[in-house]
């Protein structure tokens, strides 16, 4: 532990964490210091991908503080899902943070696709968590460049087969 300038300690910030994982605390908590790391070191880029984000902690206080810290101008969200539905439900916090965040967040939707092959994994440029059965909620965290590279890309297919969704308003006639 650390003291600020009133000499009041103040706890050290997480170290994102590299190697395996195993069970949803963990994976939230490490999403929830992923957010956290984002917002102090100013990420510009972060790609959230899973089949409907249940198991995710975007619906906490922290989580949407980190997000307010982190989201600035030239900032980018991509988030991939196969449906919207248990955010919208699970999660109003994140929604009303991302009707005000709409300008720098994309929402891409894979309506078609089997839950279990969609990636469950949030991707930075320096630093990727992905949960390889999310039954179980195991999975990898990790900095090597091959990996990174590999789960980019296997996102980005996704990406080209998905469309938009999660608007941030609904029209009705």
């Amino acid at each position: 532990m650390t003291t600020n300038d009133a000499n009041v300690p103040v706890p050290a910030a997480p170290v994102l964490p590299e190697g395996r994982f195993e069970g949803r605390e963990a994976f939230r908590q490490h999403v929830r210091d992923a957010l956290a790391c984002a917002g102090r070191e100013g990420w510009r880029e972060i790609i959230l991908s899973d089949a409907d984000f249940h198991d995710w902690p975007l619906g906490e206080r922290a989580v949407v503080e980190s997000l307010n810290g982190w989201a600035k101008t030239g900032r980018r969200l991509v988030m991939l899902a196969k449906s919207y539905d248990e955010v919208t439900r699970t999660h109003p916090r994140f929604v009303t943070w991302r009707k005000t965040w709409a300008h720098i967040i994309e929402c891409r939707r894979c309506a078609t696709v089997d839950p279990l092959i969609l990636p469950s994994a949030l991707w930075t440029s320096g630093w990727i968590l992905q949960r390889l059965d999310t039954e179980r909620s195991t999975g990898v965290c990790t900095v090597i460049p091959a990996r990174r590279l590999a789960l980019r890309e296997s996102i980005e297919e996704w990406m080209r087969q998905s469309s938009a969704g999660f608007p941030t308003t609904t029209l009705g006639l």
